[in-house]
């Protein structure tokens, strides 16, 4: 079997001819958390003016050397408008935060500085040449990258797109994802289920987990437990980007799903994989789409789509990593488990009075309860060749959610 760490290598290997998938033209409003295909550059001087920082008045630092300087106030500058003309020589205008600095004008000073005498200002310190003035291109000259290819699009990278005259954006497509649930006891959600049956659930719960790693899912109907229906079924994903199985890919004499991707022409890199929950795992390509076929325990499906189906189909999207931050943390309660397996022990984490954090295991870790598919916060990460972890054993752990704040 190979280890986890072996096997995302081995998928995102496989994957290097195919990822990142092409790009696209998409309006700002769709390119949230996508990847950008080329540098956001910059086609004008952001501001495109000298511009005051502050409400005050604008001056040359030479007409106040010193406090106690009194300048006629020549006209005013609002933002938004430009300035009334230049600025004459031993004059000052009242001006306002954003206002275009006139021409002849190097300095303004804020206006808790300064005290109207009727039609004049009297300065109460010296001027400074470039105080609270905010000079054009400062933030970005024309011509200027302000973001390399591969930056992934956040909200301040729309605002900066809007700010530089850009509508639209070239991004990594997003891929698409057929997600294909089996087994003979399944029946669609809403369903009563009857005697040995099951409501189908891991279905929509991957396609959430396709939805938050960036991608689209496509959610095919169940299939039964019979070449035919997984034959007829796997058509659905024909030219995806990836297809997603989730049971059917153990040893038992009902799971075909290998055998019936092995029919369909799919190349089938490995089918095992040294971790608890989630050890009958198969991956491989079919044509140019990437295959993963899923144990059909939820929380073994869940766990094994973070660990390995997560990350490659971010870099199918153009995204770094896996886009999940490690932490250290203590467990709370001691664990065994088989020295040769990881275990990926799903847990809530909170915070010591010390500032450190602490792993608190779920009641139940069988992958089997639904229970245990929910709510948790990380994922601790007990290695490979340790049969026994103490309570208070420090482990990695993977946080699911954003680190808490306190």
């Amino acid at each position: 079997m190979l280890t986890p760490d072996i096997a995302r290598a081995r998928i995102l290997a496989a994957l290097a001819d195919v990822a990142p998938l092409a790009a696209e033209r998409v309006p700002l409003a769709a390119a949230l958390g996508r990847a950008l295909a080329e540098p956001l550059v910059s086609n004008r001087d952001l501001p495109a003016f000298d511009a005051s920082t502050m409400d005050g008045y604008a001056l040359r630092a030479a007409d106040a050397p010193r406090a106690g300087a009194r300048l006629p106030v020549a006209f005013g500058v609002f933002a938004g408008r430009p300035a009334p003309g230049a600025l004459p020589p031993g004059a000052c205008c009242r001006i306002f935060t954003g206002g275009v600095l006139p021409a002849g004008a190097d300095a303004v000073e804020m206006q808790e500085e300064v005290r109207r005498s009727g039609k004049a200002a009297l300065f109460g310190r010296a001027a400074v040449a470039g105080r609270y003035v905010r000079p054009r291109g400062s933030d970005l000259a024309a011509g200027q990258v302000a973001l390399p290819a591969g930056a992934v699009v956040d909200p301040g990278t729309i605002g900066l797109a809007a700010a530089i005259g850009r509508t639209e954006l070239l991004v990594r497509r997003r891929p698409r994802v057929a997600i294909l649930p089996t087994g003979d006891e399944l029946v669609p959600p809403g369903q009563v289920p009857g005697p040995g049956q099951l409501v189908e659930s891991n279905g929509l719960a991957l396609a959430a987990a396709v939805t938050a790693a960036g991608a689209e899912p496509v959610l095919l109907p169940t299939a039964r437990d019979d070449a035919a229906s997984l034959a007829a079924s796997l058509a659905g994903a024909s030219g995806l980007d990836a297809l997603v199985t989730s049971g059917g890919v153990s040893v038992g004499e009902r799971d075909l799903v290998r055998a019936a991707l092995a029919s369909a022409g799919a190349r089938l890199d490995f089918w095992r994989v040294a971790l608890r929950p989630g050890k009958p795992f198969t991956f491989g390509r079919w044509d140019r789409t990437a295959v993963f076929g899923l144990p059909g325990n939820p929380a073994s499906a869940l766990v094994t789509f973070e660990l390995f189906v997560r990350p490659a189909l971010r870099a199918l999207a153009g995204l770094p990593g896996d886009g999940r931050v490690r932490v250290e943390g203590r467990l709370t309660a001691a664990q065994e488990k088989p020295p040769e397996l990881t275990v990926y022990l799903r847990c809530h984490t909170r915070r010591r009075r010390d500032g450190g954090l602490e792993l608190e295991p779920l009641r139940t870790q069988t992958s089997g309860n639904l229970t245990s598919m929910a709510g948790h916060d990380a994922l601790a990460v007990l290695p490979a060749g340790r049969s026994r972890l103490p309570r208070g054993a420090r482990v990695t752990a993977i946080l699911l959610v954003p680190p808490h704040a306190s």
